[in-house]
């Protein structure tokens, strides 16, 4: 089944950067997308529209039933609450536990207090930090305050989650680490877009790769590498 459809979709920012041009791109429930390219090809641009931080001067995105391009500000929050998103900078709360954290994603959509502790602890066993619970930012490293990131990211249950360089501050064998994390989270249904530069990774997890190239989409790999790339 389908999540996300994409058609001619354009993006110019102000400066008259042309960062996605003539953009076709379906994806079904289910997939884990690993986003390539060069630096300034467009990646992040397209994670952007995904989650409507920013708007395509032309084109459609569809997302379930969601016309992503056309979605007024107002009514943003009724995507966002139904995807996770994963940034390389984590973005966490600095005088907030871990618990707090993740539990604060819930806490404005008026759940109990009972579905907010069952939920958190859920997503916090999910990405292994049950045993962090109380701890706080800086108690943390880098590759713990990433999988707290994916924890508050996948609390209430998304059916899509995109993540942005989620592995870009993180060593080798903290990055595969996350990466196990993200793979359990796909095995469990949710589709997982992730725009990335590290192409050992790439290379290890075999999955789904897109290829974009001057805001292009040039290559579609259903079970790809970063090797694919220049072939």
């Amino acid at each position: 089944m389908e999540l996300i459809k994409i058609e001619n979709l354009e993006k110019k920012y102000k400066t008259g950067v042309t960062a996605i041009y003539d953009f076709d791109l379906k994806v079904k429930k289910g997939d884990f997308i690993f986003v390539i390219g060069a630096s300034g090809s467009g990646k992040s641009t397209l994670i952007k529209m995904l989650y409507r931080e920013e708007k395509p001067n032309k084109g459609s995105i569809v997302i379930g039933n969601i016309n992503v391009a056309n979605l007024k500000n107002r009514k943003v929050y009724k995507l966002r609450r139904k995807l996770g998103i994963v940034f390389q900078d984590f973005k966490l709360l600095p005088r907030l536990t871990v618990y707090e954290n993740v539990a604060f994603a819930l806490e404005i959509l008026g759940l109990t207090n009972k579905e907010i502790r069952n939920k958190t602890i859920k997503a916090l066993e999910l990405v292994g930090l049950k045993n962090k619970v109380k701890s706080y930012p800086d108690q943390l490293s880098g590759g713990e305050q990433q999988r707290v990131a994916i924890a508050r990211a996948i609390v209430n249950g998304p059916k899509l989650l995109l993540c942005d360089e989620p592995t870009g501050n993180l060593d080798p064998d903290t990055s595969w680490e996350i990466m196990k994390v993200l793979e359990e989270i796909n095995n469990l249904g949710t589709t997982v877009i992730m725009a990335t530069h590290d192409k050992e990774m790439v290379n290890r997890m075999q999955k789904r790769v897109i290829v974009i190239e001057e805001g292009r989409l040039k290559k579609d790999y259903e079970k790809g590498t970063y090797e694919n790339e220049s072939a």
